[in-house]
């Protein structure tokens, strides 16, 4: 079966539809335990050092693995993405552009996943049945973030790893959901985690640092909520939410006004104490500190990430003191 990559969240029910089998490059990339060799094949490809690492292993992975093509997400991601595909493609890699529509017109989105199925010959009576098939796999997965927030049991990893995996849903919904159905009968069966504890969101792009959620909660804490992997579940929209709208709605690629009001509803929903704000080194996103620590009214630490791995020394020092300071203002 054919194996499509994706540089990020993109229609996937599109794939399935067409019988194809969607890998998400970033995810083999943080769980491959070879992050670093695909980082230095690609600098030994010409890529810069001071370039994002996910990029560079995102280029590596599609050349190096069993990928037979890769859906580029040319608007709304990555600022990188449109020169990644041009050498992509003069290594001989079939790429299949899609974009967000900044202009957020939902004639525009029609085109986007119109031009993504004729690529794939499927047609939006197909894509719609599928969607309907992964709606209870994205109710579930709501569930666990229900059971991390609201039931206090579910670990702030629990948490982000499952919402991530709606990206492609680990490449197999069925085994996806037999594997999350086991993990929520543990879950359930948990002791609530401490009252006392300091709540915390997330936002920004999933971590490439290994051991935020573990280092959170050896300091007192735990994140109950995750912004832009809560986004990747499309879990909010009801089933007769057309397959254009749905994404149309999905908030990480469009404008951070958006964004912002969505966490400052979590942070009154959830009772979040304050919020990490994680950025990607030589990532444009980074420049949305400013306004993030202007709008949200609580606490903001932001972590810049930059290789795959643990935290540093100053990141590990910063979160804790943070987390005093935080249970200071809580008590």
């Amino acid at each position: 079966m054919k194996k499509v990559g994706l540089t990020t969240t993109v229609p996937v029910e599109v794939l399935y539809a067409a019988g194809v089998t969607p890998v998400d490059l970033n995810n083999i990339f943080v769980t491959s335990g070879k992050s670093m060799e695909y980082i230095e094949y690609s600098e030994t490809e010409g890529f810069p050092r001071n370039l994002c690492a996910w990029i560079k292993g995102l280029y590596a992975i599609a050349l190096l693995e069993d990928i037979d093509l890769v859906i580029g997400v040319t608007e709304g991601d990555c600022s990188n993405t449109k020169a990644l595909i041009e050498v992509w493609q003069s290594k001989g890699k079939e790429v299949i552009p899609f974009g967000f529509p900044q202009n957020k017109r939902y004639e525009t989105m029609v085109e986007e996943v119109d031009h993504l199925m004729k690529c794939f010959g499927v047609t939006l009576q197909e894509v719609e049945a599928v969607k309907e098939k992964l709606f209870p796999l994205r109710q579930r997965v709501k569930y666990l973030d229900e059971l991390t927030w609201r039931a206090n049991q579910a670990t702030g990893f629990e948490n982000h790893l499952w919402q991530v995996s709606c990206s492609d849903f680990n490449s197999d919904p069925e085994k996806f959901h037999q594997d999350l159905e086991a993990v929520i009968k543990e879950i359930e069966a948990r002791p609530a985690f401490p009252s006392n504890e300091i709540r915390l969101g997330y936002m920004g792009v999933p971590p490439i640092i290994e051991d935020i959620y573990t280092l959170v909660e050896n300091n007192g804490g735990r994140i109950v909520f995750n912004e832009v992997q809560r986004a990747f579940t499309m879990a909010k929209e009801p089933m007769e939410t057309d397959i254009y709208q749905m994404y149309l709605n999905f908030t990480y690629p469009y404008d951070l006004e958006r964004r912002l009001k969505e966490i400052k509803q979590a942070i009154k929903e959830r009772k979040l104490d304050g919020i990490i704000h994680y950025t990607q080194s030589f990532c444009y996103r980074g420049i949305e500190d400013i306004l993030v620590k202007q709008q949200l009214g609580v606490p903001v630490l932001t972590i810049e990430g930059d290789l795959p791995g643990k935290a540093d020394a100053r990141t590990k020092l910063r979160l804790e003191s943070f987390m005093d300071m935080l249970m200071d203002l809580k008590e």
